[in-house]
């Protein structure tokens, strides 16, 4: 008997769904002639209802993003401000839920060393996640340096591990470039592109004026600098 690809695929659905007593209805739907794709649908749905749902942490929660206290203004957004960098975070964020990985590698600066990776190398950094989903935060401030603009934005990154479904959430920062409005600087150069992508970096508070010296972190060289040699 040869079996087709996609056969060979649905298996391992058809395993969760053994592990819960419902392979019998798969499996007579499949032998009474049933659209394949609407069984490997059905059993697909049922071993994502098994799964630990995924719940990521809210706003202003240990692991959530922080609370925004401006509510993002409505209307048309300049794609060249910060909220225009959110935006692309937000496109990326939503090709990598699609698996359309190659179409977002195109929205990293293309000389940088992810940006000029090649295809299979990138699309292998997601092969560990089943599902990817985010949440975009607000940005910060934009800030200029060398006729460049940069602006970080904070993303929640959560969804499902491939190997064992289970759910995962992170708190992630992506700094996006561009170039500042200088003159000869072409449409593509002035467009938002991902730089980096790292861990999450609160913003610093502001220390209360109160008169008395702020709080300096100790460090393992604290005293080194006064002592003299013998």
């Amino acid at each position: 008997m040869r079996w087709s690809a996609r056969t060979a695929l649905m298996l391992p659905l058809l395993f969760v769904a053994a592990c819960d007593g419902r392979e019998e209805s798969a499996i007579d739907n499949l032998a009474n002639g049933a659209n394949q794709t609407q069984v490997e649908n059905n059993v697909r749905a049922e071993a994502m209802a098994l799964m630990e749902p995924l719940n990521p942490p809210a706003p202003g929660t240990p692991g959530g993003l922080p609370i925004d206290p401006e509510p993002i203004a409505e209307g048309s957004i300049d794609p060249e401000s910060a909220q225009g960098a959110a935006q692309v975070v937000q496109g990326y964020y939503g090709l990598l839920e699609e698996r359309r990985f190659i179409d977002a590698q195109d929205m990293w600066n293309q000389s940088g060393a992810i940006g000029a990776q090649d295809d299979a190398h990138f699309e292998a950094r997601f092969r560990g996640f089943s599902e990817i989903h985010a949440n975009v935060g607000a940005p910060a401030d934009p800030e200029g340096a060398a006729g460049s603009v940069y602006v970080t934005v904070p993303v929640q990154v959560y969804g499902r591990i491939a190997a064992n479904g289970k759910p995962f959430s992170t708190l992630r920062q992506v700094t996006l470039r561009r170039v500042n409005d200088v003159p000869g600087a072409t449409a593509e150069q002035r467009r938002w592109h991902i730089e980096s992508i790292g861990p999450y970096t609160p913003p610093e508070t502001p220390a209360a004026d109160n008169g008395a010296e702020p709080a300096r972190a100790i460090s393992m060289t604290d005293g080194m600098a006064g002592k003299k040699k013998p």
